[in-house]
């Protein structure tokens, strides 16, 4: 067990009161958690009520094939990038049909960090209906378990916030 277990299960029972008050769904888009942040939503009660579905996009073909991503921001820029992640979360937020979107791509490590993208490099991206699509790089630190578990936490608290004003990023 991680010590971010007891705070990624308190973030994600935070966010379905929230998403439950509000009336309010949500999805996911995911590559370097793996479907974590889909399974940390899911271990609250009810949660079908406000999640019915999430992207696993680990492959840069899953990504174009289910959620719409550009080829040519994929060879441009790389999957780990800003453009990707808000295409991404955009993609999901279509596709599910949902009210709010989470999308993540980066680099876990130990293997696949560049100069330029290092290991522990994070894209994020919400996505509001009606509303932008905002997004920010992190640079976490920590092992592969350790960085997938703080992008989960992060994720889960930017959708929090995000329910909270659904229409201003």
């Amino acid at each position: 067990m991680s010590h971010y277990d007891p705070l990624i299960d308190t973030a994600a029972a935070r966010l379905g009161n929230a998403l439950r008050r509000h009336g309010l769904t949500v999805t996911t888009a995911e590559s370097c958690t793996g479907g974590g942040i889909a399974e940390a939503i899911t271990r609250v009660s009810g949660s079908s009520a406000w999640f019915e579905t999430g992207f696993v996009t680990y492959a840069n073909a899953s990504k174009a094939r289910l959620l719409g991503v550009s080829e040519t921001d994929l060879a441009e820029h790389g999957a780990v990038s800003e453009p990707v992640v808000r295409a991404m979360a955009q993609g999901a937020l279509e596709a599910a049909g949902a009210d709010l979107a989470v999308a993540v791509s980066g680099i876990a490590g130990p293997d696949g960090g560049s100069a330029q993208k290092p290991v522990g490099t994070v894209w994020f991206a919400w996505a509001v209906r009606g509303g932008e699509v905002h997004s920010e790089c992190r640079r976490l630190q920590g092992n592969r378990r350790e960085v997938r578990a703080q992008t989960v936490l992060k994720a889960l608290e930017g959708l929090e916030k995000r329910v909270a004003k659904p229409l201003a990023l």
